[in-house]
């Protein structure tokens, strides 16, 4: 198999199944004061520090790094916990982009239906349309929230920029940033990008799938400026009620460890790789859907001759390889992706579009191999629609 879809999930790193292995032997609480619960409760602590370090948070507290189901999860705590955070609110205004993940889209969705205005900024081409943007941000601005990476296109917005304005106009306002496709890809902490709110998942940096993690700034805390989306006995700090994921947790902290170590030699590595592909999808006949500014080294888009995306991944499927039509957690909506045609791609386009995304663990011979079946599929696919 020719795994080729890595920004919907990754292969799990031997680091972090070793850790995992080892935290399945201690089985206690960690809400426990005994001592099973003291050794889970350490296990826990040291994949903070890891993930804390990984976001260049050095010993966060737990109040300022909480754990999560996955990086859906984290997003919701984020926009809902601020949200709702205060029962009298002057400002009411969200500001997000017309190209979000679903665990945003959707949440913004549930919130017009609460009354919030919620205000998409057009990311035409892979970038955040800065005049909309600062015509739209007001004193009655609550929250921005907005990705880091596009999980579809690469594309990488300059939250760095616009969150930074944005706080220095009005300091009050929420600013949170969905980094789960960033994560451990483009460099960034919580001050570089002036984010309060910051969420990532561990199936994107080789570890395992079922957690997510949620920076809290520690302004927010003292403020009171978020409340928790899941309630219960007050694990987390409060934040996140529902007894930890050890298993998981340990293998996000071992991943993290070994993402943070390995990070500048991953990234060059990564980047070739798409570089070649970039080539050979191009000789194969596919085009490539580039973002006019910043990209991620990991995620290319690229739109076929008049094929259907689903037609194609079957094709390659059959031939043991793996790419994707969009994002994995709405892979099997019906619905056209609203994130291409916001690029700018048109819907038959959008319709003919995949993914190839890459990892560390990936060869260039895999890619020579992927791009002599794209074009075989391509030759043949075409020749039977005409």
């Amino acid at each position: 198999m020719i795994y080729l879809d890595n920004s919907a999930t990754t292969e799990i790193s031997a680091s972090a199944k070793q850790k995992m292995l080892e935290a399945m032997e201690i089985y206690g609480n960690p809400s426990s004061t005994h001592k099973a619960g003291i050794e889970a409760r350490r296990i826990i602590d040291e994949a903070r520090e890891n993930v804390g370090a990984a976001l260049g948070v050095i010993r966060p507290d737990p109040e300022n790094l909480i754990f999560t189901g996955s990086g859906s999860e984290a997003n919701n705590t984020a926009i809902l916990g601020s949200a709702f955070a205060k029962e009298k609110r002057r400002a009411n205004k969200i500001i997000t982009t017309d190209s979000e993940h679903p665990s945003v889209e959707n949440v913004m969705r549930k919130l017009e239906k609460e009354g919030f205005e919620v205000v998409r900024i057009p990311t035409r081409g892979g970038k955040v349309d800065e005049e909309k943007f600062f015509s739209a941000l007001d004193d009655k601005t609550l929250l921005i929230s907005m990705m880091l990476v596009n999980n579809e296109t690469g594309a990488v917005y300059d939250v760095k920029k616009l969150f930074s304005l944005a706080k220095r106009k009005y300091p009050g306002v929420i600013t949170h940033c969905d980094a789960v496709q960033g994560f451990m890809k483009v460099p960034f902490t919580p001050k570089t990008i002036s984010a309060d709110l910051i969420s990532v998942s561990a199936h994107k940096i080789h570890g395992p799938k079922g957690v997510g993690a949620l920076y809290i700034s520690p302004d927010i805390i003292k403020q009171k400026k978020i409340i928790p989306y899941i309630i219960g006995g007050g694990q987390e700090n409060g934040y996140r009620s529902g007894t930890e994921n050890i298993v998981g947790i340990a293998g996000f902290g071992a991943a993290a460890d070994e993402a943070k170590r390995n990070i500048s030699a991953s990234v060059a590595k990564v980047t070739s790789l798409r570089d070649v592909c970039e080539k050979a999808i191009i000789e194969a006949g596919a085009e490539a859907n580039l973002p006019e500014g910043a990209r991620a080294p990991h995620v290319l888009s690229i739109s076929l001759p008049d094929i259907k995306s689903e037609t194609m991944l079957n094709f390659l499927s059959g031939k043991g390889i793996c790419i994707s039509a969009g994002s994995a957690c709405s892979a099997h909506s019906r619905n056209m992706s609203s994130t291409l045609l916001a690029f700018g791609l048109t819907e038959r386009q959008a319709d003919c579009t995949v993914r190839i995304s890459f990892s560390e663990y990936n060869t260039e011979e895999e890619i020579a191999t992927f791009g002599e079946a794209l074009k075989s599929g391509i030759d043949t696919l075409v020749k039977i629609n005409h």
